[in-house]
């Protein structure tokens, strides 16, 4: 076994040697920070069908009370980008990248007092892919070919195929770690090992955490006694109760009140650059998506730096139609551009034979913050193009689970990937639970896999870009923008400098990342 070349997510690749100590240190101590007081958050993605059950988790709201809380992953990508061990001490791989040794910390327990060991590795990991589950995680545990305890605190995976990104992976927020034969009692109550324990849960509104005592982070995470989160959904809302000083941070600044909070000399908006992209996915199997022109129109119809000034402030940069974003080590910013082209549009149209049709859009601001907004900008410039998208406002609340990969056309919002492989396996390989457009095309499919096991990085680059091209061409993604993560603070709260960029929220850590000041 040889120790495996780790990613860095900030387009930089550390050395076998550096990964090992990263994945054996963890999150280093910052002078400033101190043990104490409660956290109140405000934050939007909750829903009333929310549940512990993390192969469920959707959106921000529970994926931070999760994986950034209750629970914990093998791994876990840091603040700077690096990747670090969380359950997992350190990983080898073989010098093909097919077989990689975890070893576990030994000095883990669960909520319930249970020791946390392998057998839990290989519970939690195969509910992923037991029958019947709907995990968005399933593309990852399916590409294992064989999951073997070899001691209490050791497990081997063999892969499928060849994979360099592979411990990335195991950061995912669906792969939390639950306790073997406790699991349906684990998601009931919330049991896990992460730093904070659930002392209440009102689903769609509200959960109390208490810090755990004597805890594996302790002196590197989890400086709050009590935190406590509530649902907002409604950015208003949220922006109003961080100005009152009812909740201390909040995440997706609604940028229609950005120059109150910034003249707010008590709060503190903070932003980082990742690979969020704000995104109109269509069901490329459901008529009339089905037709390539179509698709292909209503890329053309849209006016993205519009959407850039007016629905993002300029917190963001025009996109083109593929999901990997500017955060990524294989972006391919050289694509040729789709642009704003009413008169292309409209001949595209005429040439499938579909001019002068309606087409029902479905949103809400639950989909992210701006979203009817959004919506209401494509339609205006599709109009141009003599395309007329008629707007269906759906409810905030159960949209993930009604809306999103219900309807043939909607409103959504990805955080991106910390790697390309990720991204694509997530919502674009063939059948994964969240390809939300049924994306389904041989030659994509062929290069994933063939990327996935290619080891040299100029080979992967040249296949990632063109994946990347082939979905601006031909997906069914309408990709307009790249968002910055805009969250607010209260100056009650301080971090280390360093804001992580995998999501919002630094990276939904800010629980056990941050303290008072």
């Amino acid at each position: 076994m040889t120790k495996a070349p780790c990613i860095r997510r900030r387009r930089l690749l550390t050395t076998g040697a550096a990964a090992s100590v990263l994945a054996a240190s963890g999150l280093s101590l910052q002078a400033s920070s101190r043990r104490g007081g409660l956290l109140r958050v405000g934050v939007s993605g909750a829903n009333s069908s929310d549940n512990w059950d993390s192969r469920t988790h959707a959106d921000t709201f529970m994926a931070m009370a999760g994986h950034g809380a209750v629970f914990d992953c093998l791994t876990e990508v840091a603040a700077n980008g690096e990747l670090v061990g969380e359950l997992a001490e350190s990983w080898d791989a073989s010098s093909d990248a097919v077989t990689w040794m975890f070893k576990l910390r030994r000095d883990v327990t669960f909520h319930n007092g249970k020791p946390f060991g392998a057998d839990d590795v290989l519970a939690s990991l195969d509910m992923h892919i037991a029958k019947g589950a709907r995990s968005a995680a399933k593309p990852i545990v399916q590409n294992i070919a064989e999951m073997r305890k070899i001691s209490d605190s050791e497990v081997e995976f063999t892969l499928k195929a060849a994979n360099a990104d592979f411990p990335f992976l195991l950061s995912d927020y669906h792969l939390c770690m639950f306790p073997a034969g406790q699991t349906q009692e684990a998601m009931a109550k919330g049991i896990g090992t992460g730093l904070y324990k659930v002392e209440s849960f009102d689903p769609g509104v509200r959960i109390r955490l208490s810090r755990v005592d004597s805890h594996y982070k302790d002196g590197k995470a989890g400086w709050f006694d009590q935190v406590e989160m509530i649902a907002m959904n409604d950015a208003s809302a949220r922006m109003n109760a961080l100005m009152t000083g009812q909740v201390d941070a909040v995440n997706q600044v609604d940028f229609k009140l950005e120059p109150r909070m910034r003249a707010n000399p008590m709060i503190n908006i903070f932003e980082v650059t990742g690979n969020q992209h704000l995104t109109f996915p269509m069901q490329i199997n459901a008529d009339p998506f089905t037709s390539l022109k179509l698709r292909q129109a209503l890329k053309h119809a849209i006016n993205r730096q519009d959407m850039v000034d007016t629905i993002l402030h300029g917190h963001g940069a025009v996109a083109n139609d593929h999901p990997i974003g500017p955060a990524n080590q294989y972006h391919a910013a050289d694509l040729e551009q789709t642009v704003y082209d009413p008169d292309r549009a409209a001949r595209l149209l005429r040439e499938a034979g579909l001019a002068g049709m309606s087409i029902e859009l479905f949103a809400a601001d639950a989909a992210f913050t701006g979203a009817i907004d959004a919506a209401r900008l494509y339609q205006a410039s599709a109009k141009a193009a003599g395309l007329d998208i008629n707007l269906v406002q759906a409810p905030d609340d159960g949209y993930s689970s009604n809306v999103w990969l219900k309807k043939p056309w909607r409103a959504s919002c990805w955080s991106g990937r910390a790697t390309e492989d990720w991204m694509f396996s997530t919502a674009y390989e063939t059948a994964a639970p969240w390809n939300d457009t049924n994306w389904d095309n041989d030659r994509f499919q062929h290069l994933l896999l063939t990327a996935r096991a290619e080891l040299d990085s100029d080979k992967r680059r040249e296949m990632y870009t063109e994946m990347q091209r082939l979905l601006s061409r031909e997906g069914g993604s309408v990709i307009p923008v790249y968002a910055n993560f805009v969250d607010a603070q209260s100056t009650r709260l301080a971090n280390s400098g360093t804001i992580g960029n995998v999501s919002g929220m630094d990276s939904g850590r800010l629980i056990e990342r941050w303290w008072l000041a």
